[in-house]
C-alpha cells in the first residue's frame, strides 16, 4: 500500500494550526490542573504524530527506530519545551558517511525544522547510547523515559534491556543528588525567590522528575501511585505530591503561553500577565501577582518538604542505610547515621510536647545532620496537632524559648522549622508572611527568607568562625549577653509586612506580646520592642543626616538611652541590611553605620560632642599622618587656613591628611586639580577635586561620572574662603577588570579634561532601566524644607534607580544657582534616597521653589 506523500508546506501548516488550536483552547478553558495535564498530552500526541508522518516519508532503514527523549518521552509537553528525539540505528550503519542513509537523516532533521518543530536530536547504535549513558548521567537520565514514536519495535526493546541492564542505581542516585545540591546552590537553597524559576528552583518540576527518575532507574515505580503501594510515600502524600504538581504545571504551561516562548522564570516582566490569566485581580490589599506567587510559593513548600521525606525513603531502600546501626539518644528520639528519627511513628500524636522538643534535640546532640524520612513524615502529619492550644501551652513556650537559647543550632533550627510548617504552626504571625513578596526594590526575598537571613546574619555575628568576615560586629557580639534577645528582634522585624500601616510600630505590638506570653523579664522585652520599633532608625540617621552636626548625634543618643540599646541596634541593622540583597550592602555604608555608633556611644558615655575637640583631634591624627610620610611640618597649613569649620567636621584625620597633602602647593591653581586613589573603606576609589568655584561645577563632575559609568556613593562639598570648590566622592567602579591602579590615573585625567571644557552641559545618559524598576515602579518623592537653623535646605529625593540620575538632579541644581553644601547618597537596590545641603537666593522665592519641585520630579521621573 503506498503512503501518499504530504508537502512540507501542508504539513507546516496542518502543525501550526492545530498547537494554535490546542492553546486557543487552553487559554479559553477555567485555569484547572487537568486542563494543563490534557494540554500537554495533546500536544505531545499532536508533535507524534508529526513525526511519525515525516518519519514515514523520510526512506530511513526499516531496522531504524525513532524514540521520544527527556521529557518529550514523558508523554506530556509544555508548549515551547524542547522536543528531544533519538534515531536509534542497527549495528553497522554508518549515518555520517556520505550516502543515502546520512542524506535521509538530514532530510528528516530538517524537515522537522521546516514546519517548526525545535527538535533536539541524536543519532546513535545501542552500543553507543550505552557508552554515552556510562559517561554522562545526563544522557543517562534523558534515555531512561525514552518512549517509542516509529520504526523498529526489536531494535526500541534491545535498547531498553541494554539500559535497563547498564544501570547503577546507587550511582545514579549519588549522582542526581549531587546534581541536584548543585542546582539547589545556584537558586540560593530556596523556593522564595522574588523571579523563580518554576522548573529547576528548589520545590519546583525538576525537583519531582528527579524523585520519578531516581525511582525508575531503581525499579521501585514510575508514577507516585505506584510509589504509595511500594510503601515509599503514603496515600495522602501521594495525593499531595499529585496536587502540588498539577499547580507547578499549570503555572508554567500558563506562563509559557503568556510568554508565547520557552519562559520557565516568573519573572516581574510576566508575573501580572500569569497571574490575570488565572483570573486573580488586584485589590487595595495585594497586586494580582501577590496571588500568583503565593500560591506558587506554598506548592513549591510542600514540594520541598515531600522531595525531602521520598528522596531520604529512597536512599533508604537503595543503599540499604534501612539497616544502619542506631543510637538512642532518649526514650523518644534516635540517631540513625547522623539523621534524628522520631522513636514511633506516632509519637507527636502521643505527645505533642515533642514536635518543638524535636529541634532542643537537634541543636543540642553532636553528630545529628538533619531530620530523617520518619521525621519529617511524623512533623508533616502532626501540623493539625499545632493549633490555638498547642500555641497557648506553657510547655510548648518554654521549649521555644530554649530553642532560642541554645548554645547553638538557631540558623539550622529555625530553618527547618520553616521547611516543616513548624515555626509558622507555632508562631501564628509569622505564617502570614511566608511566601509573601516584597515591592520594595531592594529586597529579593519574600518576608519569610528574609527573617531568617537575617537571623543567621545576627547568629554568625556570634560565632568566633565568622569574625573575619563583620570583625567590629563581631567584636561587639563577643561583649553582648543573651545574644537570644536579638534573635527574636531578628524574627519579628519585619514580621507585620504587607498589612498596612507602619510594620514597625506593628511588629512592635506583635513582638510585645510574644515577649508578655513567653515570660521575658520587663528590661529584656522593653529590648526587644525597642529593636523592632527601631530597626530602621539608625539606618535612616547614618544614610540620610549630617553626622558631623553634634544636633544630630545627641538627639540619637537621646533616642538609644544606653550602650545596650544602641549596640543591639547596631547589630540588628548590619544584619538586617546584609540579609535584604547582595547589591544593597557596601563597605561606605558600613562605614557610616560605624561612624554613627562610635559618635553615639560617646555621647552615651557622658561626653558631650564637643566640635572643637573633635576637630582638633582629627588635626593632630591628619599632622602625624603628615610626618609619618615624610612631610614638613606646617605642610598643611596653607590650605587649612582657607577652609571653614564645617570642612574639618565632614572629613576624617586620613582625608585631611591626604588632602593637604595633595593640594599644599596648589591651593592657587586655577587649573582643575582631580587626585584618586583606592578608597580607604576598603571598596572603589575615593576622588578629589579642587578648582576655582562656578555654578554647575558638581553637575560636570557628575556628568563624567554619570558618562564613564561610575556609581556615585557619597559626595561632600565645600567651599573654601577664598572662593574654590573642594569636593570629596566616593564612587565604584563598574570595571572590576581594572586595576586600581589604571582606574586611578584614567579618572585623575579623564575628569580634568571634563572640567576644563567650556559650554552648555552634555544630555544625561539614558541607560536601560532594570527590569525590577519597570515592574515595580516607584513614585518619586521630592521635598525640600529649611533646616533648624534657616540657613540652608534640606532636598530629599525618592526614585526609582536609573543611569544618570544623580546627574539630572545636578542639572537642575545648577540651572537655578542652587549652591551644594552636603550630599548623602544611598542605593537601596533599584532605589535611591538622596538628601542634599543646598542654599541660593531661589529658595527664597516660594514661585521659583515650587518650579525647582517641579523640575526635580521631571528630573527623577521614570521615561515614559
Amino acid at each position: 500500500m503506498t503512503v501518499p506523500v504530504i508537502g512540507i508546506a501542508e504539513l507546516k501548516q496542518h502543525f501550526k494550526t492545530g498547537k494554535a488550536g490546542l492553546l486557543q483552547a487552553f487559554r479559553d478553558a477555567e485555569p484547572t490542573v487537568g486542563a494543563a495535564t490534557g494540554l500537554m498530552r495533546k500536544l505531545a500526541r499532536h508533535v507524534d504524530a508529526t513525526l511519525q508522518t515525516l518519519w514515514r516519508q523520510a526512506g530511513l532503514p526499516e531496522g531504524a527506530a525513532l524514540a521520544a527523549v527527556g521529557g518529550y518521552g514523558r508523554g506530556e509537553l509544555f508548549p515551547y519545551s524542547d522536543v528531544d528525539v533519538l534515531l536509534l540505528l542497527p549495528d553497522g550503519l554508518e549515518p555520517y558517511q556520505p550516502g543515502p542513509l546520512k542524506a535521509s537523516i538530514e532530510a528528516f532533521i530538517t524537515a522537522c525544522w521546516d514546519i517548526g518543530l525545535e527538535i533536539g536530536s541524536s543519532v546513535r547504535t545501542v552500543d553507543e547510547c550505552v557508552s554515552e549513558a556510562a559517561g554522562d548521567v545526563t544522557v543517562q537520565t534523558a534515555l531512561l523515559e525514552a518512549r517509542l514514536l516509529a520504526g523498529a519495535k526489536p531494535l526500541f526493546k534491545r535498547f531498553e534491556q541494554h539500559i535497563a541492564a547498564a544501570m547503577d542505581a546507587k550511582a545514579f542516585l549519588r549522582a542526581k543528588v549531587l546534581e541536584m545540591r548543585q542546582r539547589h546552590t545556584k537558586y540560593d537553597e530556596t523556593p522564595y525567590a522574588l523571579e523563580p524559576n518554576c522548573k529547576e528552583s528548589p520545590g519546583g518540576l525538576r525537583d519531582l522528575q528527579l524523585l520519578i527518575w531516581i525511582a525508575r532507574a531503581a525499579g521501585l515505580g514510575k508514577t507516585w501511585t505506584q510509589l504509595a503501594a511500594k510503601g515509599l510515600i503514603t496515600p495522602f502524600e501521594s495525593r499531595q505530591l499529585q496536587r502540588n504538581e498539577g499547580v507547578l504545571k499549570l503555572i508554567r504551561a500558563r506562563l509559557h503561553v503568556v510568554a508565547g516562548r520557552r519562559e520557565d522564570r516568573l519573572v516581574f516582566d510576566l508575573q501580572n500577565a500569569v497571574a490575570e490569566s488565572f483570573g486573580y485581580q488586584a485589590s487595595k490589599a495585594q497586586r494580582a501577582s501577590e496571588v500568583l506567587m503565593r500560591r506558587y510559593y506554598w506548592a513549591a513548600k510542600a514540594v520541598s518538604q515531600l522531595n525531602q521525606i521520598l528522596l531520604l525513603n529512597l536512599e533508604e531502600q537503595i543503599t540499604g542505610s534501612q539497616n544502619a546501626p542506631m543510637r538512642r539518644i532518649d526514650e523518644r528520639f534516635l540517631d540513625r547515621a547522623g539523621m534524628l528519627e522520631v522513636a514511633s511513628d506516632d509519637l507527636y500524636e502521643r505527645d505533642p510536647h515533642a514536635i518543638l522538643e524535636t529541634f532542643v534535640v537537634y541543636q543540642r546532640t553532636p553528630g545529628i545532620n538533619g531530620l530523617s524520612a520518619r521525621t519529617l513524615r511524623a512533623l508533616y502529619n502532626a501540623r493539625e496537632l499545632m493549633n490555638s492550644a498547642f500555641r497557648r501551652d506553657p510547655v510548648n513556650r518554654a521549649t521555644f524559648v530554649r530553642i532560642l537559647q541554645q548554645p547553638e543550632g538557631q540558623t539550622h533550627a529555625f530553618r527547618l522549622m520553616n521547611q516543616t510548617s513548624v515555626l509558622g504552626r507555632y508562631l501564628w504571625v509569622f505564617r502570614r508572611i511566608v511566601g509573601q513578596m516584597q515591592h520594595d526594590l531592594f529586597h529579593v526575598y519574600t518576608v519569610d527568607q528574609h527573617i531568617l537571613m537575617v537571623l543567621r546574619n545576627v547568629r554568625r555575628f556570634f560565632i568566633p568562625e565568622h569574625a573575619h568576615e563583620y570583625a567590629f560586629c563581631s567584636q561587639l557580639a563577643a561583649q553582648f549577653e543573651k545574644p537570644w534577645l536579638l534573635y527574636i528582634a531578628a524574627i519579628f522585624h519585619d514580621v507585620a509586612k504587607g498589612r498596612g500601616g507602619d510594620h514597625s510600630d506593628l511588629g512592635a505590638r506583635e513582638v510585645r506580646r510574644f515577649c508578655r506570653e513567653h515570660g521575658l523579664a520587663k528590661a529584656d522585652a522593653e529590648l526587644v520592642q525597642f529593636l523592632v520599633q527601631h530597626h530602621l532608625t539608625l539606618s535612616r540617621v547614618a544614610q540620610k543626616e549630617d553626622l558631623s552636626d553634634p544636633e544630630v548625634i545627641e538627639t540619637f543618643a537621646k533616642k538609644m538611652g544606653d550602650a545596650r540599646h544602641l549596640t543591639a541596634l547596631y547589630l540588628l541593622t548590619v544584619a538586617d541590611i546584609r540579609g535584604t540583597s547582595p547589591k544593597v550592602w557596601n563597605a561606605w555604608k558600613g562605614k557610616l553605620l560605624e561612624d554613627l555608633y562610635r559618635l553615639t556611644l560617646r555621647a552615651l558615655g557622658g561626653a558631650r560632642v564637643s566640635m572643637d575637640v573633635e576637630i582638633e583631634a582629627r588635626k593632630q591624627e591628619a599632622r602625624q599622618d603628615l610626618a609619618l610620610r615624610s612631610m614638613l611640618p606646617g605642610t598643611e597649613g596653607p590650605l587649612w587656613e582657607t577652609l571653614t569649620v564645617s570642612y574639618f567636621a565632614r572629613h576624617d584625620a586620613s582625608d585631611l591628611a591626604w588632602h593637604a597633602r595633595s593640594l599644599w602647593r596648589h591651593v592657587q591653581s586655577t587649573v582643575p586639580v582631580v587626585r584618586a586613589r583606592p578608597s580607604p573603606v576598603g571598596e572603589g576609589l575615593q576622588v578629589l577635586v579642587y578648582a576655582p568655584d562656578q555654578q554647575d561645577l558638581f553637575a560636570r563632575i557628575c556628568g563624567y561620572f554619570d558618562s564613564a559609568g561610575f556609581n556615585i556613593l557619597d559626595a561632600k562639598v565645600h567651599t573654601t574662603r577664598q572662593g574654590f570648590a573642594l569636593d570629596t566622592f566616593q564612587i565604584i567602579s563598574p570595571d572590576q577588570e581594572l586595576h586600581h591602579r589604571d582606574l586611578v590615573s584614567l579618572v585623575e585625567s579623564k575628569l580634568a579634561q571634563a572640567l576644563a571644557a567650556t559650554g552648555p552641559l552634555p544630555e544625561p545618559r539614558r541607560g536601560r532601566l532594570s527590569r525590577r524598576v519597570k515592574s515595580f515602579p516607584f513614585t518619586p518623592r521630592v521635598t525640600l524644607r529649611p533646616d533648624e537653623r534657616a540657613q540652608h535646605w534640606l532636598l530629599s529625593i525618592s526614585s526609582s534607580d536609573r543611569a544618570g540620575l544623580l546627574y539630572a538632579i545636578a542639572r537642575v541644581l545648577a540651572r537655578h544657582h542652587i549652591n551644594l553644601q552636603l550630599a548623602k547618597i544611598s542605593t537601596l537596590g533599584e532605589r535611591v534616597e538622596d538628601t542634599f545641603l543646598v542654599d541660593g537666593a531661589a529658595l527664597q522665592q516660594n514661585k521659583l521653589q515650587l518650579q525647582i519641585e517641579s523640575e526635580l520630579l521631571d528630573a527623577v521621573s521614570l521615561p515614559s
